[in-house]
């Protein structure tokens, strides 16, 4: 397993490391939550960068960075569903567009086809990624403020209306980067 693989099966090990920090009471597990994520996103730059470079472009690569990310961002959506930060609602189409173009994946890959990330993909990735990252220095922000200060509710209120128009935004890049997908695929798929 070349080094970009490596850096791949490492970000769906750091997921299991952010889930338990995040789910853990207390400011300094917050911290490190966040901390891990950041990594986790950083490998997700790197595996592909050094996979570019250094000529290291595998199938193995091809089809594990995307189920990695998937894997990173759905653990980190169902953890803010639990934390009621987010809709299920939301969390659900965001599931079910990666259950659909993953399944489709492991399909073609079946019948000796590989199918590798489309652009509007990467770019759902970051923008939900960059939404993660948001919603945990909300919760950072929160648990230093409780730490050191007094809450006032009027700031989670607004917050929490951020959250919700971001993650509108997220959702619905999700579905478009889904419909392209297929709309992109779609000779292949008829083949299959």
């Amino acid at each position: 397993m070349n080094l970009a693989n490596r850096l791949t099966m490492s970000r769906i090990l750091l997921t299991f490391v952010f889930m338990f920090f995040l789910f853990c009471n207390g400011l300094w597990p917050k911290a490190i939550s966040l901390i891990v994520f950041i990594l986790a996103a950083l490998s997700d730059y790197f595996d592909g960068m050094i996979a570019q470079r250094r000529n290291m472009v595998t199938d193995f690569g091809r089809l594990m960075d995307p189920i990695a990310d998937k894997i990173l961002v759905l653990a980190a959506f169902s953890a803010f569903v639990q934390l009621q930060l987010i809709d299920a609602w939301m969390f659900v189409i965001i599931v079910s567009r990666e259950i659909l173009i993953t399944s489709m994946r492991l399909f073609a890959l079946n019948k000796g086809k590989v199918l590798s990330a489309a652009r509007a993909g990467k770019h759902k990735t970051v923008l939900q990624m960059g939404v993660i990252l948001t919603i945990l220095g909300f919760i950072l922000l929160k648990e230093i403020v409780l730490k050191y200060y007094t809450w006032n509710p009027a700031w989670e209120k607004v917050f929490r209306q951020g959250i919700f128009y971001l993650m509108l935004l997220t959702v619905g890049l999700t579905l478009y980067s889904g419909l392209s997908y297929l709309w992109h695929n779609r000779k292949v798929i008829t083949r299959l």
